[in-house]
């Protein structure tokens, strides 16, 4: 078992600053590398955030034997590539989401995992917050009664087109960046994979707008909306034969004290859970299976499902027709 866990991340995403902050809530784990393809940037980047060693190439990194596991963080379309040379590397890999540019990919890098026997994660974040751990036990208690909808949204308006997530080549696009949460939400959710899909973009580089319906075969309908060209907006709402439950805060909870809404009857009931830093449990949770070898609490099956669901989606907007998945 090995003792402190370094941490080596490639390229300096500002998502990363986020992971690294997160990480001095954690035990015995810290950022020992950063690797860019342009060196001076990684060194400022490094000297920042307080980081030891920089690499001037991804690769090099990789092969330096100073670090135990890799944080990917690159734009969707490396997420793959960068992935299998990690795991090929013998590293245990954290990847942001989305897992990868499509389901195939998906695929092709959980297998060389599986070959090396290497711990594989997607970051969802979100998943991990303990206000989901009383929605669940709520709704297994049956007080929302059967559940018959699921309806959630994320949407942002984006500062500017030269921006990676409305980068068609490198797998940009309001779905990829941020309606993938309600994509893993509504699958969660539903506790099933969806049968068929249905969607409608507003397209210019990427899709800048997307609706989707997602019909689960426990009878379970699921309505998103994501955007990047949108005032932003953040929920989600479960809803029940007997009661709903509207999160108001359902992707970033943030770390203090998390609320969210149970309808039941002629009562609404605010529900507090007390603060949680979302990052951290997830860097305890992979630190923990690179320690141990034992499973992540979300296996990578479910990253290659939610790809399999977006290329749906993505397949149904660009022929107009309802697809099965």
């Amino acid at each position: 078992m090995m003792n402190e866990v370094r941490w080596g991340i490639l390229g300096t995403a500002k998502i990363a600053r986020t992971f690294i902050k997160a990480m001095a809530e954690c035990y015995d784990t810290r950022v020992q590398a950063v690797a860019s393809r342009e060196y001076t940037r990684a060194l400022e980047w490094a000297k920042e955030q307080g980081i030891p060693r920089v690499f001037g190439s991804y690769q090099e990194m990789l092969d330096s034997a100073e670090i135990d596991c890799v944080y990917n963080p690159l734009p969707n379309s490396l997420h793959a590539e960068w992935t299998i040379k990690a795991l090929e590397a013998g590293l245990p890999v954290l990847c942001e989401k989305p897992f990868a540019a499509n389901a195939a990919e998906a695929r092709r890098v959980a297998d060389v995992a599986a070959q090396k026997r290497l711990p594989l994660g997607e970051a969802f974040m979100y998943r991990y917050h303990p206000q989901y751990d009383r929605i669940f036990g709520l709704i297994q208690d049956g007080a929302l009664g059967v559940i018959t909808t699921i309806r959630s949204a994320f949407s942002f308006r984006m500062h500017s087109r030269d921006s990676i997530i409305a980068d068609a080549a490198l797998a940009g696009g309001s779905l990829m960046d941020v309606g993938c949460y309600c994509v893993n939400l509504s699958r969660l959710v539903a506790g099933a994979e969806p049968i068929r899909v249905a969607a409608f973009e507003r397209r210019t580089s990427v899709d800048d707008l997307m609706l989707g319906i997602l019909e689960f075969p426990n009878n379970i309908l699921a309505h998103l909306e994501c955007g990047i060209e949108s005032y932003a907006r953040e929920t989600a709402e479960i809803e029940g034969a007997d009661g709903s439950i509207l999160i108001p805060s359902p992707w970033l909870p943030g770390n203090e004290r998390a609320t969210f809404l149970l309808r039941r009857g002629d009562r609404e009931e605010v529900v507090n859970v007390p603060a949680a830093n979302s990052y951290a449990l997830e860097i305890e949770d992979f630190v923990r299976a690179c320690r141990t070898r034992d499973p992540l609490r979300w296996s990578i099956e479910d990253a290659i499902a939610n790809m399999r669901v977006i290329d749906a989606l993505y397949e149904s907007a660009r022929a107009g027709a309802v697809v099965t998945v």
